[in-house]
C-alpha cells in the first residue's frame, strides 16, 4: 500500500514518536522525506 510513496511523519512525544512510525513505514516500502517528534499541548 505504501510502496514507492513519499511520507512526512509527525510523531507525538506523549504518544508514538516519529522514529517508531518511521521504521514502520520504511518496512512497508515508503520513502521517509521528513520525520519529527513534537510536543502537542
Amino acid at each position: 500500500m505504501l510502496k514507492d510513496k513519499k511520507v512526512a511523519i509527525l510523531g507525538d512525544r506523549d504518544g508514538i514518536p516519529g522514529p517508531a512510525i518511521e521504521e514502520c513505514v520504511k518496512s512497508a516500502g515508503a520513502e521517509v522525506v521528513f520525520s519529527t517528534t513534537e510536543c502537542f499541548v
